[in-house]
């Protein structure tokens, strides 16, 4: 039995400002010198890099379309061990899920699993008392949703939060705080939502710093802690990627694994996962280093932004060259979405690896949706037939040139007729998973590292 106090932070629907609130949060609890696990509802990569600054601990994903809603009390447990509160900011609006799944993978879904009261973050602008009915609809929608207080976003004056706060006291829903509206402390976004922390550094800091000023000045904190701790005690064991994956592949095969400000989307568990199975992870940034970690006998390369920094891996051709010298050698090599195009013959015109004869480029059109996926190729990470769970989240399109020569096409989904690429050892793909979801992903993958069937 687990009593860990924990919140989730939602909102009435996306743009309310949930990354704002929950962020200075985690930093002012943090500041008090409180141990603080931050957890993100959904498939979001930026989000829980900002929460990892504020608290100083791994933000995780808690997504029960990806992983399976039987594995969100673990994964929640397994990340919030040792801590003193866990706060869980939600994804879209409080009752948005995967689309004709009901409540699947919905922030309301996450909070009931983990028996958690709700802060709901609202912005009032351009509204009045009509406030008050906006969250009395959501906490009247699903009585197994317990929404404890609400914090006002971006509130335009003294007396519009006078005004917001009658009536919300009306209907018995506590404000524990109000913050008025500051361009000065937004972090900035791009074509696919927050720019990553890992790309702005020192301003990541400063932002950081300053939502957590700013929290812990314009909202009751305590009061936040004491809703925390109404939640109800959880029965479950705690995730561990031992177990998920069982015996361990024998002969400890080096694993290394794509980071940097180019390749920041990977979920923890990824490395948790390799590392049960018998991997030795270790890092390579594809903008720093020129060469792969010696001994590599396999590499992952997950999501990110490289459209950005094109001209820049581009520029590397030592370790574009080590990594289509791996490809040759028919070494397991996973790439989903950024490391798709990285493994590309051109990103934009810039020549990228050239281990996959496709030409990869930006558009203007958003592939966006969770997928049910089978995979339709052997590969290093799925048999043929397997199903899996997964996340489209992209700007770009690649063409094969000519049609066929780039390789088997590894998924195929509902209204597709076959999506990425497995060619040897690679298996390359737009499709984002949640290993955690898979766990047997990470062990077909090293025990191929290893040279040993599974």
């Amino acid at each position: 039995m687990v009593s860990t106090p924990r919140v989730v932070i939602a909102a009435p629907a996306s743009g309310h400002g949930k990354t704002t609130v929950t962020t200075g949060i985690l930093a002012a609890l943090a500041h008090r010198g409180l141990a603080v696990s931050p957890h993100k509802v959904g498939p979001d990569y930026i989000d829980p890099g900002y929460h990892a600054l504020a608290a100083g601990r791994l933000g995780r994903n808690l997504d029960a379309f990806l992983c399976g809603e039987e594995r969100i009390v673990p994964l929640f447990l397994h990340g919030a061990a040792g801590a003193d509160i866990a706060v869980v900011e939600g994804v879209m609006g409080l009752y948005d899920g995967a689309s004709g799944h009901g409540e699947l993978a919905s922030t309301a879904q996450v909070a009931k699993l983990l028996r958690a009261p709700v802060v709901l973050v609202v912005d009032p602008s351009s509204q009045g008392r009509s406030v008050a009915a906006l969250v009395h609809g959501f906490a009247t929608f699903d009585p197994g949703v317990r929404i404890g207080g609400v914090i006002l976003n971006r509130v335009a004056s003294e007396r519009h939060e006078q005004v917001v706060r009658e009536a919300l006291d009306e209907i018995g829903v506590p404000v524990l705080g109000a913050l008025p509206r500051s361009d000065a402390i937004a972090a900035p976004s791009r074509h696919l939502g927050l720019v990553p922390v890992a790309e702005r550094s020192a301003a990541s800091v400063a932002t950081v710093r300053a939502l957590g000023e700013l929290v812990d000045a314009c909202v009751d904190l305590d009061a936040v802690l004491d809703i925390a701790r109404t939640a109800g005690s959880l029965h479950a064991p705690a995730w561990d990627a031992r177990v998920e994956v069982g015996e361990r592949v024998e002969g400890r095969p080096r694993v290394a694994l794509a980071s940097g400000a180019a390749f920041t989307f990977s979920y923890a568990e990824t490395a948790e996962l390799l590392t049960a199975a018998g991997a030795e992870v270790v890092r390579v940034d594809p903008l720093r280093d020129e060469a792969l970690p010696e001994g590599v006998q396999a590499l992952v390369v997950g999501g990110g932004f490289p459209e950005m920094y094109a001209a820049e891996l581009s520029a590397n051709v030592p370790l574009r060259t080590s990594v289509r010298e791996l490809a040759a050698t028919g070494a397991p090599i996973a790439a989903e979405c950024a490391g798709l195009l990285y493994l590309a013959r051109s990103l934009d015109g810039q020549q990228m690896c050239g281990v996959l004869d496709v030409d990869a480029r930006m558009t203007g059109q958003l592939s966006l949706g969770y997928r049910d996926a089978v995979a339709v190729t052997d590969s290093v990470l799925a048999s043929e037939g397997q199903r899996v769970r997964g996340h489209e989240f992209h700007r770009t399109a690649c063409d094969p040139t000519p049609v066929g020569t780039a390789g088997a096409p590894a998924w195929r989904w509902a209204g597709g007729s076959g999506e990425g690429f497995v060619r040897g050892g690679v298996h390359a793909s737009y499709l984002h998973l949640h290993w955690a979801g898979a766990p047997h992903v990470a062990r077909r993958f090293v025990a191929a590292a290893a040279g040993i069937a599974s």
